[in-house]
């Protein structure tokens, strides 16, 4: 099945409530959620806080995805926070698979996150543990970002080790993905997209549903 994991990131914080409950009357399932810390990445965004706040008040499932150092120092707080999966770069992380056995101790879900750099080679060792793989088709920092298409060959190639080796990891695409091109990233071998300008836009609902219907 073919997941939407709409980006806060681009939401309109006055009405972070309303948009979340928006997203989900239109089909959505899950909440992508960007931890920035200014130093992995040159932006910050927001942290725990916003996290437990949002908590309290939708049901979505919480992707969480930390663009931040050293990972595995935060993992227990984004748990308690209310995340549901607690995704982390393997460029920012000294012991990956310590940390993914942390997340799955705290009852979470583990997912690792590739930059547009960093081959798939980084991650193998890791593809038997995880939940998930994020390719990012976007340097990680900034919303708004046009698709580096090319990203879409590690998409295939995450697909074809999932096939052969009959693992059974979502692949998650992230960066400048619209109804338009997300076609490609389908067709490629992603199941759960994530769009944050595309979505938290003008008629919200409607552009969740569009992604929806160009999905199925």
């Amino acid at each position: 099945m073919n997941i939407l994991s709409p980006s806060i990131l681009a939401a309109d914080f006055a009405k972070l409530g309303e948009q979340i409950e928006a997203v989900k009357k239109a089909g959505a399932r899950y909440l992508h959620i960007d931890v920035m810390d200014g130093q992995f990445v040159p932006t910050i965004s927001f942290g725990m806080p916003v996290i437990r706040s949002i908590r309290k008040a939708s049901e979505l499932f919480f992707d969480v995805h930390l663009m931040i150092d050293r990972p595995e120092r935060m993992i227990e707080r984004f748990a308690e926070s209310g995340a549901d999966l607690i995704n982390f770069h393997i460029e920012a992380n000294g012991d990956p698979e310590g940390t993914i056995r942390r997340i799955h101790s705290l009852g979470k879900k583990a997912a690792i996150t590739i930059n547009p750099g960093t081959p798939v080679s980084a991650i193998e060792p890791y593809l038997e543990m995880v939940d998930m793989v994020l390719v990012m088709t976007v340097e990680p920092g900034y919303g708004g970002q046009k698709m580096i298409v090319s990203c879409l060959d590690k998409v295939k190639e995450l697909r074809r080790i999932a096939d052969e080796c009959r693992l059974s990891f979502d692949i998650e695409v992230d960066g400048g993905i619209t109804p338009e091109n997300v076609s490609m990233a389908l067709e490629a071998g992603a199941n759960v997209i994530v769009a944050g300008s595309a979505v938290f836009r003008d008629d919200i609902e409607g552009n969740v549903k569009r992604f929806l219907e160009q999905m199925r």
